[in-house]
């Protein structure tokens, strides 16, 4: 009987870990200074901003922060005796850090290029938001 309450113990654990990893949160902006692009045109900055985008829907699209995954069920012998045990294999990636690090700096420079935009009255930001708008 106690084998099964761990199981079940285990299992519901398992199911709380699944949902509350999926989620990566919000990711802060790093500030960049908008005078960094203060000598582009309107048509450069459009263009900048487009490059930016593409690299943060790159980032975005990384690898899932699921490392690996899977249930594992197996015997297992200890000072009880021999009995079966049942594994969650939910491991976080490592590189969530240096995803959300990249992403950071990105959403700052994209917010530096709008800002910059604004200052020039550039026609591609007119309704774009940045960060706390």
């Amino acid at each position: 009987m106690k084998t099964f309450t761990k199981a079940t113990l285990l299992a519901t654990v398992g199911v709380f870990a699944l949902s509350g990893c999926a989620s990566t949160g919000n990711v802060t902006p790093q500030y960049v200074p908008p005078s960094t692009y203060q000598n582009y045109d309107c048509q450069a900055l459009s263009q900048e901003y487009n490059r930016v985008n593409r690299y943060v829907e790159a980032a975005r699209n990384e690898q899932s922060t699921f490392a690996a995954s899977g249930v594992g069920v197996g015997i297992s012998a200890g000072r009880w005796g021999i009995s079966p045990n049942i594994s969650f294999g939910v491991g976080k990636s490592n590189n969530t850090k240096a995803r959300d690090a990249k992403l950071s700096r990105l959403y700052g420079e994209r917010d530096a290029i709008v800002q910059s935009a604004r200052i020039q009255r550039c026609s591609f930001a007119n309704g774009i938001k940045i960060y706390g708008e």
